[in-house]
C-alpha cells in the first residue's frame, strides 16, 4: 500500500514537473517549435499519403492502361517523398536548436540558483551532485521535450492518418487490427514500473564517477604519498560496474517494447493476410489496390506505434533527473538579500559585533555572544586555538552567513539590511586556502578589480612580490597557470591571492593566514608590503604565528566561540592571561622577560 501511494506521488510531482518544464521553455522556444511541428504535421500527412497512393500505383499498374495515369501517379510519389525528404529536414534543424537552446537555459538558470545560495548550502552539497544536475539533467529535460513534441505530434498524427487510411480502405480488418493495442498498453505499463528505481540507481553511480575523478584530480598528491591507487581504482570500477549494470537494465527495459509490439503486429498483420485472402468479412469487391494500401499503412504504423510505446519509458527515465534539477531551483536559498536592502555607503570602515552568536546547525554552535570592536583604519588579529570560530567571524563580516543571534555592523549599518555587492565592494580577502581559476596570471590578479590596467596589476604584484617569479614564467603575465594555479607552488599561488586583494584597495581586508604557505624571506617581503597596505584601512588578520600580529594595534583571543581578552599586544603580555600563554608557548619565557 505505501509502495502504491508513494508511486502515485512521484506520478502526480512528475506531471506537475513535466507541465512546468513544458511551459517554461516551450514557450520561450515557439519559433523553433512551430516551425518543427509544422514540419512534423507534413511528415505525417506525407506518411499517410504515401500509404494512400499505394492504392492508385498498384490499380494503375495492374488495371490501367492509362499511360498518362501511371505517370500522373509517378509524378505524385516524387512529389510526396521529395516534400518529406524537406520536411524532415526542416523537423531536424529546428528541433536541434530549440533543444540546445533548452539545454543552455537550463544550464543558465540552474547556476543562476547555484550561484544565489549562501555559503552553508555548498557545504551541504556535493561539488559533483551539482555537475550532475548542471550538465545531465540538462540535457535530460532536452530529451524528455523532445520525446514528447516528436511523440504527441509526428508520431501520433502519422498513426492517426495511416489509421484514418487503413480505415477508408477496410474498415473491418482496421477493427481486428487495432485489437492489439490493448495488449500493448497492458506490457508498457508492466514496463514503467521498474524503470523509475533504476535510473535513480544509475544517476546516483554517475554522481559517483564525477565525485572520484573530482578526488583523484584534487587529491592526486596524497593518493600517491599513501599509495591509494588500488582503493581509488577499486572504487571507480564499483561505480563503472553499477552505471553498467543499471544502463543495461534501462536498455533491456527499452527494449522490451520492441518484441512486445514485433509480436502483436505479427499477429495483426498474420490475422489481416488471412483474413483478406478469404474475404469473409467484406461485403463489397476488394481491388488489389485497396488492400496493398491498406497493408502498406498498417506496416509503416509499425514504427509510430513502437515510438509511442516506448515514449513513456523515456519520459519515465527522464524525468528523474528533471525532477532532480528542478530540486535544485526550487531549494529556499540559504542567504537573502532583503527587498529594500541598501548600499553601503562609503566609510572608514568600522566593524561592529554586538552579541553576536552563530552556528553550522542547530547542534554545533560555534560563536556565543560575541562583543567585538574592530577600530576603523586599524589593524586587529584574531589568535588563538583552530577550531575556534576566527574563521567564522570573518564569514560573518564578509556576510556568508547570517547570525543566529546579534548583530554585525560596519560603520553602523546592519549587514542584513545592506546589498551583497554594495558590501563586499568593501571588503578585499585573502584565506588560507588559496584559490585561483583557470586562466592566465594578469587575469587573476585583474579579478580583484577588472577594470584595472595593465600597470595597475604589475604594480600590484610588486607590492605582493610576485613580480619577479612571474616575469621568470615563459609568457610572464599571460602564462597559463592551470587549473587552481597547477602550474605554481604554494607560496606563488598564496602572492597571487595577495595581489589580488591588493589590487582591489577596498577599506576593510581580510586576511586569514595569508602569509601561511611562503618561506621566511617571501613572508618577510609580503608583511611588509601589507603593514603599507593595511595603513589607513580597518584590518581582520587571523595568525597562528604570532610573530606576524605583534605589529596589530589590537589582539582579540578567541577561545570556543568566545572572546576571552581583547587588548594591545603589549599590554596582554603584561597580564598572566591567554595570550601571554600563548605567546610563551611560541617564544618562551625568556621572551616575553625581556618584552
Amino acid at each position: 500500500m505505501l509502495k502504491t501511494k508513494q508511486r502515485r506521488l512521484f506520478a502526480w510531482l512528475d506531471d506537475q514537473l513535466l507541465w512546468r518544464l513544458l511551459s517554461d521553455n516551450m514557450r520561450a522556444q515557439t519559433t523553433n517549435y512551430g516551425i518543427a511541428i509544422v514540419a512534423m504535421v507534413v511528415i505525417a500527412a506525407s506518411t499517410a499519403a504515401t500509404a494512400w497512393i499505394m492504392r492508385d500505383i498498384i490499380d494503375s499498374m495492374v488495371a490501367s492502361g492509362d499511360r498518362a495515369k501511371v505517370f500522373a501517379v509517378a509524378l505524385t510519389v516524387l512529389v510526396i517523398f521529395t516534400v518529406r525528404g524537406a520536411a524532415n529536414y526542416i523537423q531536424a534543424v529546428f528541433l536541434s536548436r530549440a533543444g540546445n537552446s533548452v539545454i543552455a537555459n537550463q544550464q543558465r538558470r540552474v547556476y543562476d540558483r547555484i550561484l544565489r545560495h549562501g555559503v552553508a548550502f555548498f557545504k551541504d552539497t556535493a561539488s559533483s551532485d551539482l555537475l550532475m544536475r548542471v550538465t545531465y539533467s540538462a540535457q535530460a529535460a532536452r530529451a524528455v521535450i523532445d520525446t514528447i513534441v516528436t511523440a504527441f505530434v509526428r508520431d501520433l498524427l502519422t498513426l492517426i492518418g495511416l489509421v484514418a487510411v487503413m480505415i477508408y480502405q477496410q474498415p473491418t480488418l482496421t477493427l481486428f487490427s487495432l485489437l492489439i493495442a490493448p495488449l500493448a498498453l497492458v506490457g508498457v505499463r508492466y514496463i514503467l514500473k521498474r524503470v523509475r528505481a533504476i535510473v535513480e540507481q544509475e544517476i546516483a553511480s554517475l554522481t559517483e564517477i564525477i565525485k572520484v575523478v573530482q578526488e583523484t584530480s584534487v587529491g592526486i598528491h596524497v593518493i600517491k604519498a599513501f599509495e591509494l591507487e588500488e582503493q581509488m581504482q577499486a572504487r571507480m570500477n564499483a561505480a563503472v560496474a553499477q552505471v553498467e549494470k543499471r544502463a543495461n537494465g534501462i536498455a533491456r527495459l527499452q527494449a522490451a517494447t520492441s518484441p512486445l509490439m514485433e509480436t502483436l503486429s505479427g499477429f495483426a498483420i498474420a490475422g489481416v493476410v488471412a483474413l483478406s485472402a478469404i474475404n469473409i468479412f467484406s461485403d463489397a469487391p476488394t481491388t488489389p489496390g485497396q488492400l496493398m494500401s491498406f497493408i502498406t499503412a498498417l506496416l509503416m504504423a509499425y514504427e509510430p506505434s513502437k515510438r509511442l510505446a516506448k515514449m513513456r519509458v523515456s519520459i519515465e527515465a527522464g524525468m528523474i533527473a528533471v525532477r532532480q534539477m528542478f530540486e535544485i531551483m526550487d531549494a529556499p536559498l540559504t542567504l537573502i538579500e532583503v527587498a529594500d536592502a541598501r548600499a553601503l555607503p562609503a566609510g572608514p570602515g568600522e566593524v561592529r559585533f554586538r552579541g553576536v552568536s552563530f552556528g553550522y546547525g542547530a547542534e554545533r554552535e560555534v560563536l556565543h555572544g560575541l562583543d567585538i570592536d574592530f577600530p576603523a583604519g586599524r589593524t586587529t588579529a584574531l589568535v588563538g586555538p583552530s577550531g575556534g570560530g576566527k574563521s567564522t567571524i570573518m564569514g560573518l563580516v564578509m556576510r556568508l552567513y547570517d547570525p543566529s543571534e546579534g548583530v554585525v555592523e560596519i560603520d553602523g549599518h546592519d549587514l542584513r539590511e545592506t546589498t551583497f555587492a554594495s558590501l563586499r565592494q568593501h571588503i578585499s580577502y585573502v584565506g588560507q586556502e588559496t584559490f585561483l581559476f583557470s586562466g592566465t596570471v594578469a587575469h587573476n590578479i585583474a579579478l580583484g578589480r577588472p577594470e584595472a590596467s595593465e600597470a595597475e596589476i604589475i604594480a600590484a604584484a610588486r607590492a605582493a612580490n610576485a613580480h619577479d617569479f612571474i616575469e621568470a614564467m615563459p609568457k610572464g603575465y599571460q602564462a597559463d597557470i592551470g587549473e587552481n594555479g597547477g602550474a605554481l607552488s604554494g607560496g606563488q599561488r598564496q602572492r597571487l591571492a595577495i595581489a589580488r586583494a591588493i589590487l582591489r584597495d577596498s577599506a576593510i581586508l581580510l586576511l586569514d593566514e595569508a602569509t601561511s604557505a611562503l618561506d621566511s624571506k617571501s613572508e618577510a617581503l609580503v608583511q611588509d608590503a601589507l603593514d603599507h597596505l593595511t595603513a589607513g584601512r580597518t584590518t581582520i588578520v587571523i595568525a597562528h604565528r604570532l610573530s606576524t600580529v605583534l605589529g596589530a594595534d589590537k589582539i582579540v583571543v578567541i577561545r570556543d566561540g568566545e572572546a576571552i581578552e581583547q587588548g594591545a599586544p603589549k599590554d596582554l603580555l603584561l597580564q598572566q592571561g591567554a595570550f601571554r600563554e600563548l605567546y610563551e608557548a611560541q617564544f618562551g619565557r625568556v621572551a616575553v622577560a625581556q618584552e
